[in-house]
């Protein structure tokens, strides 16, 4: 029996609904992604690191002299004027009592040296006489030749032996000197000292402030003994702190002089600013918190905040700081979370009328957020971040937040 055309065409059109029906029976559903629109804006690459702050000029005052160091006469916080302000008094180290055998010692020295002035000055009278005896001889002399009875060549003689009398009875006198200065050193070191003169502080040495400032730290407020050399206080200015930071030796080599940084987690509400001025030459190795060997080095940052939205930051505090590595401020850039390795390339999923397109791109600069993108992407491009395992290209995909919105 044949079918009529009619019935072969309905027929036809039956098959095609169901294979249709089919097709959306068995389709998967759409991946629900989020997703992230590519946009122009600025990007910056930053080392981040802890820092302490600092005084730039630190004056440490020491003793010039031993002695005694009196009561301090200033205190911490104290503020002081260069050349002005009193900031140590140091009073000279009294005679020390002796023991017996030095005692002897030195009493042997004082003999030793009053023998010593005894002769020099026998030498003296000596010497006094023979001068004496050779002025008489060259009068005498001279009269003679005026005369005509003695010749000019005794005459000469007399005036040189006149002439050598008189260095002698110089050179005793020198020797005088020498043993009167002898027997007065070697009396001192047998004096007994008195504690009536060690109440006189006019001898004592005033030391002022080198710089104006503040009063940092005071070694000691009490009297004390001290050595030559040893500390007394500090003084700085408050007012002029940089921020050193201790970083890893690989972000440092990448970062210049003149480097930004933003000054965080200092206790005020406010971020501060800051400017790399120098990095040390050298690097040290130590252990972090978790027991590893890293080497690190001091980075030293000139704050650049004026002081009045800075003024309770002082010596010492902790800070943070993001120091600019790179930045562009119109930079093409897309979030990390939407990026994956394709045999060696960076790649992306596009989303475009709910189908994701696998698209390789290419990359420059990144931060912990996003990367800037080279070449690939285009302004208004929609990716999607965080895609799973399911995602295949031209798979069918639909935005989450608008299954939540219909919902």
């Amino acid at each position: 029996m044949s079918l009529k055309p009619r019935t072969i065409g309905l027929l036809g059109l039956g098959a095609i609904v169901m294979l249709g029906l089919g097709y959306v029976a068995f389709q998967d559903d759409p991946i629900p992604v989020d997703l992230h629109v590519i946009a122009r804006g600025p990007l910056e690459v930053t080392v981040d690191a802890d820092g302490v702050t600092r005084i730039k000029d630190i004056f440490e005052i020491a003793s010039p002299i031993t002695g005694t160091a009196l009561r301090s006469p200033v205190a911490v916080g104290d503020p002081v004027v260069a050349g002005e302000t009193v900031v140590a008094v140091v009073r000279p180290a009294a005679p020390t009592l002796l023991d017996s055998r030095t005692l002897l010692q030195a009493q042997a020295s004082v003999q030793e040296a009053e023998a010593a002035l005894h002769v020099a000055e026998t030498d003296l009278a000596r010497a006094v006489e023979e001068r004496d005896l050779a002025r008489s001889h060259f009068v005498r002399t001279e009269t003679l030749v005026a005369r005509d009875v003695a010749s000019l060549t005794q005459l000469e003689d007399a005036v040189q032996q006149l002439a050598v009398a008189q260095s002698a009875v110089e050179a005793a006198e020198a020797r005088i000197n020498m043993a009167q200065s002898t027997l007065a050193r070697a009396e001192t070191m047998v004096q007994t000292p008195n504690p009536a003169a060690e109440i006189d502080t006019s001898c004592c040495v005033n030391i002022t402030a080198p710089a104006d400032g503040v009063v940092l730290s005071v070694a000691g407020t009490s009297e004390r003994p001290v050595l030559t050399g040893a500390a007394l206080l500090s003084i700085g200015d408050p007012t002029e702190l940089e921020i050193v930071a201790d970083l890893l030796s690989s972000d440092a080599v990448r970062l210049q002089p003149g480097a930004q940084a933003v000054v965080e987690r200092w206790g005020g509400t406010n971020s501060l600013s800051a400017t790399l001025s120098r990095i040390s030459p050298a690097a040290e190795t130590k252990t972090s918190a978790l027991g590893i060997e890293e080497q690190r080095l001091d980075a030293i940052f000139d704050m650049t905040t004026p002081l009045e939205d800075r003024a309770n930051l002082g010596d010492g505090f902790a800070v943070f700081l993001r120091i600019t590595e790179w930045r562009n401020d119109d930079a093409l850039q897309v979030p990390l979370s939407a990026l994956f390795q394709r045999n060696g390339d960076w790649a992306v999923f596009v989303a475009s009328n709910g189908v994701a397109t696998e698209q390789i791109i290419r990359i420059g600069q990144q931060n912990t957020q996003f990367a800037e993108v080279l070449d690939g992407l285009e302004v208004g491009s929609t990716v999607v971040t965080h895609p799973n395992d399911q995602l295949i290209s031209g798979g069918a995909i639909v935005d989450r937040r608008v299954l939540a919105a219909g919902s």
